[in-house]
């Protein structure tokens, strides 16, 4: 991970997502997902670009089932954005940065 975003497990999804203070912009996502590795620079932008008002945290479903499954994650990428601890917008699959930050910018 990076400066502008961070990872998150299935330990610490409630702390990191759930009770965070503002929006939390979660990428679920594979090493092995061309689109997840296609998507990964916009993320990093949208991170430094809403910084303080959104945080963005990237969950690696092979190394945390659980979370996915709870969230019925059935392709990746997918997209959730959190606010008080709720689902309130969702996107699956690979968007060019642009749509990706009105995307965000119109969920939280």
């Amino acid at each position: 991970m990076s400066a502008n975003t961070v990872a998150v497990t299935d330990k610490s999804f409630e702390n990191d997502v759930l009770k965070a203070e503002g929006p939390v912009l979660v990428d679920f996502w594979a090493e092995w997902c061309g689109p997840c590795k296609m998507i990964a620079p916009a993320l990093e932008d949208i991170g430094s670009e809403f910084k303080g008002r959104v945080t963005v945290a990237k969950v690696n479903i092979d190394e945390n089932p659980e979370v996915p499954t709870r969230y019925a994650v059935r392709g990746i990428p997918t997209l959730i954005v959190f606010k008080d601890g709720k689902p309130v917008a969702q996107k699956t699959g690979a968007l060019p940065k642009s749509q990706l930050r009105a995307w965000v910018e119109s969920s939280i």
